[in-house]
């Protein structure tokens, strides 16, 4: 395996050309794209909405990542997050933001059917429910406090009586477990 495919997602993001034509983002964009759009599909019904939620969830991560930082957190946990902010503001607005998309000058997705009926394939899939209940509870638990419940890490090492760098950490190892089992799901 090559230096370039062995990159982790972390130094990816943190590579100095990350944008719409670095081969840096199309790999991180290759790695999450299913699971992002898998991600918004769950929670809407329309597939078309799940993919504008998902491709300003990349647009954002692309105006943002500056703001990426390493030690809050991986870059999985950087990227839901993002995409949990996408569909919280999208549903308070009742409808899909699209200023990240139209400052970086990205077209609108255009969907045909084939494509419609994969992301309606990725909103039905139950691999990620079980891939989920397969974690260590202590990472299940933290990952649902913090994307589902929308609990902030402090306020969920609180109720858990524990740190909110343990709980980070639990997150960012069941996200990394996550994506390791994702990976093999083409």
């Amino acid at each position: 395996m090559s230096r370039e495919q062995s990159r982790t997602d972390e130094e990816l993001v943190a590579e100095k050309r990350f944008d719409r034509s670095s081969s840096a983002f199309a790999e991180f964009y290759e790695r999450y794209e299913a699971a992002i759009l898998a991600y918004h599909r769950r929670r809407v019904r329309l597939p078309e909405v799940a993919a504008d939620l998902t491709a300003e969830t990349f647009a954002r991560a692309l105006a943002g990542r500056a703001r990426f930082r390493p030690s809050g957190g991986n870059a999985s946990g950087w990227l839901f997050g993002i995409a949990h902010n996408v569909l919280v503001d999208s549903a308070r607005r009742g409808t899909v933001e699209q200023k990240a998309r139209e400052k970086l000058g990205m077209q609108p997705i255009e969907l045909d059917d084939e494509d419609l009926e994969r992301v309606n394939a990725l909103g039905g899939d139950d691999r990620l429910y079980a891939a989920l209940e397969r974690l260590p509870e202590e990472q299940r638990e933290a990952i649902v406090a913090r994307y589902v419940q929308d609990e902030t890490y402090d306020e969920t090492a609180d109720r858990l009586s524990t740190s909110s760098s343990v709980v980070r950490k639990r997150v960012s190892r069941g996200l990394t477990r996550l994506r390791d089992q994702m990976m093999g799901w083409a």
